[in-house]
């Protein structure tokens, strides 16, 4: 008996040894060592460094195609543009930064806004055929009828021609990159200036922060076609464009030819109305009661007439001292002498040229 118990005892202990074994070896494998836990970590950030690598690696990858794809793009848009069926070169008023309208392929070069010389037409040939059938033929000369017709022409060529041409246009400087902008202040952008002498007299260049250019001469920036115009005069809102070094004597012509057109009409519509005056007494009242087209007519190219007179006398004046209406507003020339008159003979010569 003594021998059984002795054995218990010893299987006991032993099943109570491997019992702790057994919890030591799990809490060895449920716990690691320090090593383990570091050589885990070592995995990991080796892991984590070569995922940012891959994935930075990537993206500059692809952001390099991106903008390879953007030239490729941007250089056969520049080079071709499809029309029809065929390929025809792309010109430059396909990708015109400014707020021009073009026609005709570019050949021809408008403003914005066409409402001032559509109206400015319709009043001309509105005024034109009111006279001619109205004024002209109670006259009864054709002579009157054909001059009339001739005016007309001429004021309607000079209106298409000073509206569709290139007013002097500077092209912009596309080559300054917005990065190299982007280092300079805006601030300092808008103070920088040249000065240049010119016949003696200090002239300052202004930045055009839009246009990415110094301001020749005499340029100014237009507000609504957005470009910079070389001997910018003013933007003219019955044309419907701006007016400037290349279309200025145009513009006099168109102003001259319109006076002398409007003083046409107002003279004879006034010997028009002598003739209709009624006998009866009643004056204003049985003109506009028997013609009142006669009477519109000789109101407005009176009004047309003291309008274009104004304007032409004030053009004469600026053509011969040799300044612009944006710098005769501006008084750009009060402190200092006016670098560009020659003389009144000159000046005029210099337009005509």
């Amino acid at each position: 008996m003594e021998w059984m118990a002795s054995e218990e005892k010893d299987g006991s202990i032993n099943s109570s040894v491997a019992q702790a074994i057994d919890n030591s070896a799990s809490l060895e494998i449920d716990q690691p060592t320090e090593s383990t836990m570091s050589s885990g970590k070592k995995v990991d950030k080796n892991s984590e460094v070569s995922f940012q690598a891959k994935s930075k690696q990537l993206l500059s990858s692809l952001w390099e195609k991106i903008v390879g794809f953007q030239r490729v793009v941007q250089e056969k848009s520049f080079r071709f543009c499809r029309g029809g069926d065929e390929l025809e070169q792309a010109r430059v008023y396909h990708f015109w930064p400014g707020n021009n309208v073009f026609f005709f392929k570019g050949r021809l070069i408008c403003g914005p806004d066409p409402k001032g010389l559509i109206l400015t037409a319709i009043a001309i040939i509105l005024s034109s055929w009111t006279f001619t059938v109205h004024v002209a033929s109670d006259i009864r000369n054709p002579a009157i009828i054909v001059t009339s017709s001739i005016l007309t022409t001429i004021v309607l060529v000079n209106l298409v021609y000073v509206s569709t041409i290139d007013p002097g246009i500077i092209p912009r400087n596309d080559q300054c990159s917005s990065v190299e902008l982007g280092t300079i202040d805006a601030g300092k952008r808008r103070r920088r200036s040249k000065v240049v002498v010119i016949n003696g007299i200090e002239v300052k260049l202004k930045y055009c922060n839009i246009c990415n250019i110094y301001r020749p001469p005499r340029t100014c920036h237009c507000a609504t076609c957005n470009n910079c115009i070389q001997q910018f005069d003013h933007h003219c809102t019955w044309i419907g464009h701006c007016v400037g070094l290349r279309n200025y004597r145009l513009h006099v012509t168109f102003l001259l030819t319109g006076l002398l057109l409007f003083a046409f009409i107002f003279i004879f519509s006034c010997k028009s109305l002598h003739h209709k005056l009624p006998g009866d007494g009643n004056g204003v009242i049985g003109l506009l009661r028997n013609d009142p087209e006669t009477v519109a007519l000789t109101l407005f190219s009176f009004v047309a007439m003291c309008f274009l007179a104004g304007f032409s006398c004030y053009h004469v004046y600026l053509i011969a001292i040799n300044q612009t209406s944006y710098e005769h507003f501006h008084q750009k020339y009060v402190n200092s002498g006016n670098p560009y008159d020659k003389g009144i003979v000159d000046n005029i010569k210099e337009v005509l040229d």
